[in-house]
């Protein structure tokens, strides 16, 4: 019986923390967008343009 007790009270704690760790994710915008950086992948870049090298040649 007595173990059935702490058990129950383990298992709440653990309840309390999962829940309070998901508030703490929310208010913080982990879960804000889920979707879009998985798909920023899928779309296709502007081309770079490329800048011409202004660096001055190496005199050796």
């Amino acid at each position: 019986m007595e173990i059935m007790f702490v058990m129950l009270l383990v298992s709440l704690l653990l309840a309390l923390i999962f829940l309070v760790s998901f508030i703490w994710a929310n208010k913080t915008g982990q879960y804000d967008d889920d979707v879009t950086p998985g798909m920023r992948i899928l779309y296709d870049d502007e081309e770079v343009k490329k800048k011409p090298n202004k660096e001055k040649p190496n005199k050796e």
